[in-house]
């Protein structure tokens, strides 16, 4: 994607001026954003997706004025002419090729930060409550209209013992009518409230915000998998170093200690003896990339795979047409020279052909770094097609 490029989805404004000037800043609203759109799935489309077993799905209404929500399958649902309720199905991207595409317009944010696309479908009336997010949300109006109200105001406490994260003093300051192909960028904590005018479609684009202590404990659980990794393997098996100095299989010793007559005082040279072994442990740049790559690549249970009916040999090189394509499930991404799939480290490095395959989540065959693909990675690559990571399709 081009950066420094006008995007009609960004309102005529580039990627470059959007990040610079709106992302975690203020609101924008989009005006035809996408064109004449019409979602490929319709509201019925919706009614039977969320029937399914691996489709997480919320069901949310109002009864004497109280909020009310069941979690999916929904094998029932509210008749269509009942107004007031409001049902959302969750990562619809992992489900639908067409959503799983419309999500990718939004890749000038890192795959790091995009999360997934809900749709929610409702009738006259219906929303979820004034509430906030709190990641970046962009919300595309796909069918009928909705009435967003927002505010950037400061309280943000929520009523008590409710199903649902309700501000108890939601005070709006802006509203818009959205119609389809409108779009409404709405940065953390803004507080919201949409309700449909009618029978109404929204998309959501939300992103991911880790709070720091899933990033503190997701390092730590990643230095303690290196760590026993490390312990007992041949000198040189593990291409990352996450010990400093000895190993750490040496026995805590404490040889000329006296006796004591308060046994069950915690001794001090103990509380020293493991700080000093927090100390070996590298906390570096490496570690951090070798959690969050496969952090960020790990797949919703959810997530589901079919190989395709003709795959190609390619153990001699790729055919001279078509391309390699990555399921929509499919997450990947790369740092440095190391390169994650789907929850996995990949056996063969970040090359500048798999690097291209990771951005694009395409890769031409008659590409020049194409046919240049070592042994290794054209296995990996038949590996990958096997599995259902990857599919080939013929020009």
């Amino acid at each position: 994607m081009k950066i420094d490029q006008p995007l009609t989805l960004l309102g005529g404004i580039t990627p470059s001026q959007f990040m610079h000037e709106y992302w975690q800043r203020k609101p924008l609203v989009i005006r035809q954003a996408i064109p004449d759109f019409k979602h490929t799935l319709s509201i019925a489309d919706i009614r039977k997706l969320v029937r399914r077993q691996e489709v997480e799905s919320r069901l949310v209404w109002r009864e004497a004025n109280v909020w009310q929500t069941k979690a999916g399958p929904h094998s029932r649902l509210p008749a269509a002419t009942q107004p007031g309720w409001t049902l959302l199905a969750q990562n619809v991207s992992l489900h639908d090729d067409a959503t799983a595409a419309l999500m990718h317009q939004f890749r000038f944010i890192s795959d790091a930060r995009l999360d997934d696309a809900t749709i929610s479908i409702a009738t006259d009336g219906g929303g979820v409550g004034p509430h906030f997010d709190s990641a970046d949300v962009f919300l595309l109006q796909a069918h009928g209209t909705c009435r967003w109200r927002i505010s950037q105001q400061k309280g943000l406490s929520l009523e008590p013992g409710l199903p649902l994260n309700i501000l108890a003093n939601f005070q709006p300051d802006e509203e818009y009518v959205l119609e389809p192909g409108d779009l409404l960028y709405l940065p953390p904590h803004v507080a919201q409230d949409g309700v449909a005018l009618g029978d109404s479609m929204t998309i959501s684009i939300g992103c991911r915000a880790p709070t720091q202590a899933t990033l503190a404990c997701g390092l730590l659980e990643a230095a303690n998998d290196q760590i026993m990794a490390n312990l007992g393997a041949p000198k040189g098996m593990y291409s990352y170093p996450v010990i400093k100095g000895p190993e750490l299989s040496a026995t805590y010793k404490d040889r000329g200690i006296a006796a004591t007559d308060a046994p069950a005082s915690m001794p001090q040279p103990l509380i020293d003896a493991t700080l000093a072994a927090i100390n070996k442990v590298r906390f570096d740049s490496a570690l951090a990339s070798r959690f969050l790559g496969q952090w960020l690549t790990d797949l919703p249970e959810n997530a589901y795979f079919a190989p395709g009916d003709d795959i190609p040999d390619i153990t001699g090189g790729l055919p001279k047409t078509g391309r390699i394509t990555l399921d929509r499930c499919t997450r990947m991404m790369y740092r440095e020279r190391e390169l994650f799939i789907n929850g996995e480290v990949a056996p063969v490095g970040a090359t500048k052909s798999l690097r291209q395959l990771a951005d694009d989540r395409e890769l031409p065959c008659h590409a020049p770094a194409s046919r240049r693909l070592s042994e290794a990675e054209l296995d990996t690559l038949l590996a990958w097609l096997d599995d259902g990571w990857a599919h080939y399709h013929e020009d």
